[in-house]
């Protein structure tokens, strides 16, 4: 495993266990349909529907991976991140967020970074584990929502980048994992832009990283 986690970096709280795909599935194949295609390099052709596939099962698959790298990414920097380091989840001095799920905290509430991730990977978990929403079973249909369920989902997962890149940059490089959160967090991006999953305002926090990721590769 490429995470050198120290014993008593990842908090128990913040870190979600993984989660997993089960092996045999079709999902299974796809995922790792899209781990040989990563290899590849180039990241526009890796992020493309394969022929064939069913669009949901696809989103689906690449969101629960992308739920687990953050998960990683954050859980190597969770002893930097903490109520005095970061009383507010923001990225940057611009933007702020308050959490909200609708169902168990209507109104937004103002909370520092860590206790909003916690919520916000949770959050996250929980739908990823309601066989209504993220079948694991062939032939079970996605619900009609699913688009809205994942794009809502993939926008909230986009927050903890954005906030470990404007609060944490300096202790992921002093781990040397920046080449592992830029890769993932390009992957990410090239995700979104093909299926247009997060709204442009939403990434506004990273546009200038989001700009220089893409150039690189036209």
């Amino acid at each position: 495993n490429i995470f050198s986690l120290v014993s008593g970096s990842r908090s128990s709280k913040t870190f979600k266990p993984k989660k997993n795909i089960p092996e045999g599935s079709h999902q299974y194949e796809l995922l790792k349909h899209a781990e040989a295609t990563l290899g590849s390099g180039n990241l526009r052709q890796a992020v493309m529907l394969p022929e064939g596939e069913d669009l949901n099962e696809w989103i689906a698959v690449n969101t629960v991976d992308f739920f687990n790298q953050i998960n990683m990414l954050y859980g190597t920097i969770t002893e930097f991140c903490t109520e005095v380091s970061c009383p507010v989840m923001s990225a940057g001095p611009r933007y702020e967020y308050h959490w909200a799920d609708g169902t168990n905290i209507k109104k937004p509430i103002k909370c520092s970074a860590p206790k909003y991730i916690d919520y916000l990977m949770t959050w996250v978990q929980d739908q990823l584990d309601d066989e209504t929403l993220f079948p694991s079973k062939i032939g079970v249909p996605f619900p009609k929502n699913f688009m809205s369920v994942a794009k809502t989902i993939l926008k909230r997962l986009f927050r903890v980048y954005a906030h470990i890149y404007h609060q944490h940059f300096d202790s992921v490089m002093r781990l040397q994992e920046e080449a592992h959160l830029n890769t993932s967090f390009k992957h990410f991006i090239f995700f979104v832009q093909e299926f247009n999953l997060i709204d442009r305002r939403e990434l506004a926090p990273l546009q200038e990283l989001i700009e220089k990721l893409g150039s690189k590769d036209r």
